[in-house]
Parts: structure tokens; C-alpha cells; sequence
């Protein structure tokens, strides 16, 4: 996981957000455990996420897309017991979201993590970063640009 050190949401004005508690922290992470998704219409499909501790001001801003219509074929599983300590009760409490690494110098070769998705119950507002139990089906570094196109874009 990266945190994008040249563009930082303090250099513009967060609209929008939705805020969700993450009791556990992410990986690497354990501290922030509040969580704040910022929509910049601009930016889309990318969303900002914001961790803090204890709601401080400053935090950590990940960048992360929900998968849905983005990612073809992607269809995460729940382990069972993953499914139960967020309350979720139906597959439509579900909001998912990957965090995606870029680099400053190569932005088109952006990847983005399909193995351990952020999972948030909508209703409960409680979320975990979780492996989804059909893990082998993907890879933590899939590449959000096809490779043909990076290809193209290199020899252009």
C-alpha cells in the first residue's frame, strides 16, 4: 500500500464524504481506525480514503476505487466468519474497496489490491480489511491499465 507523497487532499477541497469506523485498523496500519471516503467528481473512478486516529485532523489518504463495473470477473467470497463479525446480513450491506498504488512516475502502471479488499458493512458503518476466501483467483498487484495499452503509450 502506498500513500501518493506528490498529490495530497489538503491541495484541494474535499467534498462529499462518508465516514465509517474500522475497529481494527488496515494492515500496517492498526492505529486509524476512523475512516472518511472523499468523492471528487473529477477524480472518479478513484476515491479518496482517509484514515485518522481517534478522529484527528491529519492522517493517512489512500487512494481506492470500488470495484463494481471497474474490475471485470471480479467477484470476491466472504469467508463465513468474516461475514459474521461485520453483521452482514445481506450482500447488498456490502461496500468494497481497493486500494490502489500508483507511482509518480509511472501512473499508468497503477495496480490495485483484489486479494485484500476494505469491506464495510453500509448499515453498521463498521469495516475490516479483509482476504476474501477465493484469494487465488487474484493478485494483490492487478494491473488497472491493460497491458497492451501501456505498451502502446510507451512506444507513442
Amino acid at each position: 500500500m502506498k500513500v501518493l507523497p506528490d498529490l495530497r487532499p489538503s491541495d484541494f477541497e474535499l467534498p462529499q464524504r462518508n465516514s465509517f469506523t474500522l475497529p481494527q485498523g488496515i494492515i500496517g496500519f492498526g492505529d486509524y481506525t476512523h475512516a472518511e471516503i472523499h468523492y471528487i467528481p473529477e477524480h472518479l473512478p478513484f476515491l479518496w480514503l482517509k484514515l485518522t486516529k481517534d478522529k484527528e485532523a491529519d492522517g493517512l489518504h489512500f487512494i481506492v476505487i470500488e470495484p463494481a463495473g471497474f474490475i471485470p470477473g471480479y467477484e470476491p467470497e466472504l469467508f463465513d466468519e468474516d461475514a459474521s463479525s461485520l453483521d452482514l446480513q445481506d450482500p447488498s450491506e456490502v461496500m468494497l474497496l481497493n486500494i490502489v498504488t500508483m507511482s509518480s512516475q509511472q501512473p499508468v502502471e497503477a495496480s490495485v489490491n483484489l486479494v485484500g479488499p476494505i469491506v464495510v458493512n453500509r448499515r453498521t458503518q463498521i469495516g475490516r480489511q479483509l482476504v476474501v476466501s477465493n484469494y487465488q483467483r487474484y493478485s494483490a498487484h492487478h494491473p488497472l491499465a491493460d497491458v497492451s495499452q501501456q505498451e502502446a503509450r510507451a512506444t507513442a
